[in-house]
């Protein structure tokens, strides 16, 4: 069963081409990771600096390895000064019987 995960980020306004930028180079090496499935970026339509990205991961464990690299060499130092708050990860499964 995939895994996902909702990374929830708030931007700063004035940050948003940037984080255009950035984000769509951080997310090429995610996409490339041994195990992603796919990445879709959510842009919500009432407030332009709020973005899901949604990561689908062929398990768990995949997940999990990509967690370990971004917090060591695969660290992304880019992103938190166009931040306008911390990063809100979700992760679980997805339940097709609810």
């Amino acid at each position: 069963m995939a895994f996902k995960a909702i990374l929830e980020l708030t931007l700063k306004k004035e940050s948003l081409d940037a984080a255009r930028d950035v984000v769509h180079k951080i997310l090429a090496d995610t996409r490339s990771f041994e195990g992603c499935e796919g990445v879709d970026v959510l842009i919500d339509a009432s407030d332009d600096a709020h973005w899901l990205v949604i990561e689908t991961w062929q398990s768990e464990q995949h997940d999990a390895a990509y967690r370990t690299w971004r917090a060591g060499p695969g660290a992304i130092t880019e992103l938190a000064p166009l931040l306008a708050a911390a990063p809100v990860l979700t992760k679980g499964t997805v339940d097709s019987a609810v």
